[in-house]
């Protein structure tokens, strides 16, 4: 990359300083650095969530870049803050399960627990470790002065974590939606497969067939798809499936697959 790639994702919000003040750290140490704003709108504390849009988006990034994650209801406790190397890119971030789906899927990953002492850091705050610990780390190893093993020692696994799985069993699909987008679409966890083609998708008290696009369906009525993260995703055409449905995060969903 022509310029270090720092990703920030977290469940800051936009209205207080917190993101600014994290830009504003890794500017300081690595001035040349581009930051992209993954997303500041991880519902507060919903760790299995920022997990998901971080497993869903990584891919996106060029190889080299750094993924910065805070979600971290456990900031100040004794879990640890760390380092992987994964997919070719590096993750910093809390070892709450933040990080773990990413980690996990890739069996040559490694990870490393952030030693303040040893980096020279001053004592973090008790609330804020994504100014005091995370920008700073991300900065020093954009800039290329750290190497992931530099910054503490070797973490033999991360704390297990994230979204939960979707189910298999027969031809039915059990999963649940993670997620509600800006446009109330609900997203879930059931991945694209050849055997969802021709499904049904079954939410609350709706039946839907999986089809191909938005279009497919009438103004303002739900459908069901294969959405841009390789997901089902329900929406509703022209309109906001979260609010006609009254349905959202949790809520399971069934994908019947259709019969042969």
């Amino acid at each position: 990359m022509a310029r270090p790639l720092i990703a920030l994702l977290t469940d800051f919000g936009t209205t207080d300083p917190f993101v600014g003040i994290m830009k504003a750290v890794v500017l300081a140490r690595c001035p040349d650095a581009a930051i992209v704003d993954l997303t500041h709108a991880v519902p507060p504390q919903a760790v299995g969530e920022g997990a998901f849009l971080l497993e869903r988006s990584f891919r996106w990034f060029p190889g080299g870049a750094v993924l910065v994650a805070v979600v971290d209801p456990g900031v100040g406790t004794t879990r640890r803050a760390v380092v992987a190397e994964a997919h070719g890119r590096t993750l910093v971030g809390p070892d709450n399960g933040l990080l773990y789906p990413v980690v996990a899927a890739d069996p040559s990953a490694r990870a490393y627990a952030i030693d303040v002492a040893r980096l020279g850091l001053p004592v973090p705050s008790r609330t804020f470790h994504g100014r005091d610990v995370f920008a700073p780390v991300a900065a020093e190893l954009a800039s290329g002065r750290l190497r992931p093993p530099d910054v503490g020692p070797r973490v033999d696994a991360l704390v297990p974590g994230g979204f939960p799985p979707s189910i298999q069993a027969g031809g039915v699909t059990q999963g649940e939606v993670v997620t509600v987008d800006h446009f109330g679409n609900l997203i879930t966890n059931v991945t694209a497969h050849p055997s969802l083609l021709g499904a049904t998708v079954e939410l609350g008290s709706s039946s839907l067939p999986l089809v191909g696009t938005y279009g497919e369906a009438s103004p303002g009525a739900l459908v069901a798809l294969i959405n841009a993260f390789d997901v089902v995703e329900i929406a509703q055409r022209d309109g906001n499936a979260e609010r006609f449905t009254g349905l959202g995060r949790g809520t399971k969903v069934l994908v019947r697959a259709a019969r042969s």
